[in-house]
């Protein structure tokens, strides 16, 4: 029942939410929510019963479709970084101001639940209906509370996912009329065997939705500017857990289900992941705006993980795993920076900052720290999850451009130390201006929020070994599955 809970408390303080009139009862009801579910997620971490780790019933018989939820190693590492990181999220966001929060702070519960849910489906079509679930609140908190050019993103948005959504559904349905039993269950699909043209449409169809969630190159366009219109904390669901979705999916529903397409098309997209990384990381050297730096930094670094995937060797889907759950904490503190940043001077404008170190000094220990994990270095965890995927991705037995691929990837890393340590220099350092001459340092609270991310980033820096005990057994599953249909 642990699954069914995770969705069902978030679902619950969201609807709650929506009836609160004041404000602050609508974002303490959604935070109450969401560390109740943090509670569920660490009980299924703890839990050795497989009874409390899945859940099926009937729920459409006349298409054989189930009500099937369930956590294993690959979900778990979703689920635990969704249940730890959004009390963090929803506590940020309860420091700033919004018209209606209710209805703010009730499309927020709903978006975990949807998230929640995508994690743990079990069923292609019930997978498919929490994609979608996520989406729509994510749709309308940008539409209704972004900035000033929020429609025309939020458009751009809606159009690339409908139609990767699109796309998808058909895949899945092909799929299940060629199940054995004509069923939308993970593993009915696992067993299909499609003849290798048939697949490598469906596997098109399929990947095309992933990718533009991940996104990558050249599906990545909603991205930056969906980042800079919707609100922050919004921001930070989309670039840490929302897009992890695509990862996630392309692990679980493209890699085990169409094993010849990935092996067939991996140099195809690593060359695309590739492309895309050089791109948004020469893009990111000339933004201006913090937002939009930092959008461009999470494309180029979810590049690296697809990059990771179809390579295929042991080591680099190793570092896929770990890195999943490393970006998610480093890039939403980060935003957690950013939202600060800009609620504490009223610009994101890089020129237009300047000297806060001499004026927010804890706030600059913590920023420089973070800004650390997102270039990789040493003792932090960003570190050893990019240690692996260049590793494997150099050693990889499987890909003809293996080199090539590690020199242009280590390119895109040296890149984004430039641009990072350029943003720390113009934020932090030099002299302050009139509008950084009067701040103050920011609160205990801000401080206790910032510092429980930057402790499980040096954790997991230090000490990464029991993560990668754990995500090895989801390692050997998805490698025995692509060995034994590995084109000869």
């Amino acid at each position: 029942m642990i699954p069914v809970l995770l969705i069902a408390i978030p679902l619950v303080s969201g609807l709650l939410a929506f009836l609160m009139k004041g404000g602050n009862r609508a974002a303490n009801l959604s935070i109450i929510g969401s560390i109740a579910t943090l509670a569920v997620t660490l009980w299924a971490c703890t839990t050795s019963s497989a009874e409390c780790l899945s859940y099926s019933t009937e729920w459409i018989p006349l298409i054989n479709s189930t009500f099937t939820v369930s956590i294993d190693t690959l979900a778990m590492i979703m689920v635990l970084l969704t249940g730890l990181t959004y009390p963090l999220i929803l506590f940020i966001a309860s420091k700033n101001t919004y018209s209606k929060p209710h209805n703010y702070f009730g499309l927020m519960s709903f978006m975990q639940a949807g998230l929640m849910g995508v994690f743990v489906a079990n069923d292609a079509l019930l997978f498919y209906f929490f994609w979608e679930l996520v989406l729509i609140p994510a749709y309308f908190l940008c539409s209704q509370w972004g900035g000033e050019k929020r429609i025309a993103a939020t458009i751009k948005f809606f159009l690339y996912t409908f139609f990767g959504s699109l796309f998808m559904l058909i895949g899945i349905i092909f799929i299940s009329s060629q199940a054995p039993d004509h069923s939308f269950s993970w593993e009915a699909f696992t067993q299909v065997r499609l003849a290798y043209k048939t697949e490598a449409w469906v596997f098109w169809f399929i990947f095309i939705a992933f990718a533009i969630k991940v996104p990558i190159f050249p599906v990545h366009t909603w991205q930056p500017d969906t980042y800079e219109q919707s609100p922050t904390s919004t921001t930070m669901v989309l670039s840490g857990l929302m897009v992890k979705m695509g990862i996630f999916a392309i692990l679980k529903w493209v890699v085990p289900v169409m094993p010849m397409s990935t092996w067939a098309w991996g140099d195809t997209i690593a060359t695309l992941s590739v492309i895309g990384m050089l791109y948004a990381s020469v893009i990111a050297l000339r933004q201006n705006d913090i937002k939009r730096l930092v959008a461009y930094s999470s494309i180029a670094h979810m590049g690296l993980m697809v990059l990771g995937i179809f390579v295929a060797s042991d080591i680099s889907l190793q570092g896929v795993m770990i890195q999943m759950f490393n970006h998610g904490i480093t890039i939403i503190a980060l935003w957690m920076v950013v939202d600060i940043i800009e609620r504490n001077t009223g610009t994101r404008k890089l020129n237009e900052l300047g000297g806060l170190a001499q004026k927010q000094p804890a706030l600059a220990i913590l920023f420089v720290v973070i800004a650390f994990a997102n270039i990789a270095l040493p003792l932090t965890n960003g570190f050893i999850g990019e240690f692996l995927l260049f590793t494997g991705i150099f050693t990889s037995e499987v890909s003809s451009y293996n080199v090539v691929f590690t020199v242009l990837a280590g390119l895109g890393i040296i890149l984004s130390a430039i641009y990072t340590l350029n943003m720390l220099q113009k934020v932090l350092f030099g002299k302050t201006n009139n509008i950084t001459e009067k701040l103050s340092d920011i609160t205990l609270a801000e401080k206790c929020t910032l510092a429980a991310l930057v402790v499980v980033i040096i954790v997991l820096g230090v000490y990464p070994q029991p993560f990668l005990e754990y995500s090895q057994k989801a390692v050997d599953q998805l490698l025995s599955v692509m060995l034994l249909k590995r084109p000869s």
